[in-house]
């Protein structure tokens, strides 16, 4: 334990640490600018609601920045290596974006400009956290990477409070042309901060073609040991968690706690808890080793949420237990993200760190988009007691994935990430024909489920329920902002699923095809 200790001292005090903590501050500050602080704007300076509500479509590149990350793996700027080459591209972008919203003015004529920035602002910083994650993965030591785990959600989180919610009060002080200004120039000291970064010990080679650039980060983890077992519990660790966050607010109404009590239940508690989980999980797991730390952790995120159970079935609102709950299951589910942050930086292979580190980063956040449709349908049928129930068996099956590939006792998994010679397959028709297939496939599977989670939703008064098959065609023909996000999602969904089943296909084929030519003749 001692050696723990000192080597946790260490890791605090590395610069390497302490470079990917502080460029987390950069990658926040453009979300909450986009995601808060211009919706406010525009509509406290009396935009049209519909309008403001089309400035949401600037959030996509966040939600689809895995289809462009193997660019970002294969080009390499002529100007501080891989990494930290895109990080200052990026902000000199973001530099510049945020100069033109600052010279829109303080009522800009034409929102149109405003959603152009808000979009191009999105896309910088997407691709910029893209190469800040891919920089984390490849800089940090393994024994730096607990404590870097929790400051970088701590950064993040205060970047986004700076711009989302302080740059809205400075705005009535000075104006909003003074305020983009301000956030624009903040990039500046954190582009002096890229360039300072240490570069990794060893810089892994970028790929030799945009082909293998696309292609080997899918074939080099589906030939790793457990490969389906580990993306199973990537998408399964924290779904207890994300089950029941999609609808804490809802159920703290239906309760009957003021609105004061619940903005500060989930917002201050929120990041607090949340921020001091993190830190602690992040320690506790280079103190203890990772998987110790899964297992504890996976076990608590899951019997956290009978705090809410319990407050369930009160007879009426109690604010000690509120707060209780609230804040016992955030800070375990920060814990687990302590944890499970460390987890994302050892499975990602260095060599492909931008495109396998956004795919293991969307597989995490798809059971909370999965998540919001369904649970108001659960609780409805229900009711709130077996539906917090109900979560904390449905977080069994992630910690059933766990011990498939790290079993119970067991301190440092074994992940093989190693410099495992893979070829890009050559592009053929028959492989262009199967992952069109693939695609298409899924496409309509998708299409088919939105299809049937649509008919749950109660209808209108006076409007009939409708059948699959009409609901199936509306999903293809977008009325609106969200069935356009909606639509792109799965577009982006079924691209990278067709891709990822196609490379599952071509990597069973090589290993049995290995396994035949090693039998005895």
């Amino acid at each position: 334990m001692a050696a723990s200790v000192a080597t946790l001292i260490d890791a605090l005090r590395s610069r390497r640490t302490l470079a990917v903590s502080l460029l987390s501050f950069s990658s926040g500050l453009p979300l909450g600018l986009v995601w808060y602080a211009i919706p406010d704007w525009m509509r406290d300076v009396g935009i049209d609601i519909r309008l403001v509500g089309l400035l949401t479509l600037a959030q996509a590149p966040w939600a689809f920045k895995v289809i462009w990350s193997p660019l970002m793996d294969r080009y390499v700027p002529p100007f501080w290596g891989r990494r930290r080459g895109w990080i200052a591209v990026m902000q000199l972008a973001l530099v510049a974006l945020g100069l033109l919203l600052a010279g829109v003015g303080e009522r800009p004529d034409t929102v149109w400009v405003v959603g152009a920035l808000a979009f191009g602002i999105a896309i910088a910083s997407a691709s910029q956290d893209i190469a800040i994650d891919a920089y984390a993965v490849e800089v940090l030591r393994k024994e730096e990477q607990g404590a870097a785990v929790g400051a970088r959600l701590a950064f993040y989180r205060a970047a986004m409070i700076v711009s989302g919610g302080a740059s809205i009060t400075l705005a009535a002080q000075f104006g909003w042309p003074a305020v983009n200004a301000l956030l624009a120039l903040v990039y500046l000291p954190m582009l002096v901060l890229t360039w300072r970064s240490p570069e990794p010990d060893v810089p892994a080679p970028p790929p030799r073609t945009l082909r293998e650039a696309v292609w080997l980060p899918f074939l080099e983890f589906l030939g790793r040991h457990r490969a389906l077992e580990i993306l199973a519990f990537v998408v399964l660790y924290k779904f207890a968690d994300q089950l029941t966050q999609s609808l804490t607010r809802p159920f703290l109404i239906d309760m009957g706690y003021s609105a004061d009590h619940r903005g500060i239940a989930l917002a201050t508690v929120t990041v607090a808890a949340t921020i001091a989980g993190a830190f602690i999980g992040g320690f506790v797991t280079t103190l203890v080793g990772l998987g110790h730390a899964l297992w504890v952790f996976g076990f608590l995120q899951i019997f956290s949420n009978a705090g809410y159970f319990l407050l369930a079935i009160l007879d009426e609102p109690n604010l000690v237990a509120m707060y209780g709950a609230t804040s016992f299951e955030l800070f375990t589910a920060g814990l687990g993200m302590g944890a499970f942050g460390v987890l994302l930086l050892r499975l990602t292979e260095k060599r492909f760190s931008a495109t396998q580190y956004a795919l293991f980063s969307s597989l995490f956040a798809l059971p909370r988009v999965v998540a919001g449709p369904i649970t108001g349908f659960v609780v409805a049928a229900i009711g709130w007691p077996a539906f917090f129930l109900s979560t904390m068996v449905l977080g069994i099956p992630g910690l059933v994935m766990l011990a498939r590939f790290v079993p119970p006792g067991v301190r440092e998994p074994d992940l093989d990430t190693g410099d495992r010679p893979v070829r890009a397959p050559a592009v053929s028709p028959a492989l262009i024909a199967r992952g069109a297939a693939a695609t298409l496939v899924l496409l309509v599977a998708g299409g088919v489920l939105i299809a049937l989670l649509s008919l749950l939703a109660a209808p209108e008064p006076g409007e009939a329920a409708g059948s699959v098959g009409t609901a199936f065609v509306r999903v293809w023909q977008p009325a609106g902002v969200a069935d356009w996000i909606q639509l792109l999602g799965l577009v982006a969904c079924a691209l990278v699923g067709g891709l990822f089943i196609v490379a599952r296909q071509i990597e069973g084929g090589r290993q049995a095809a290995t396994s035949a030519s090693s039998l005895p003749r």
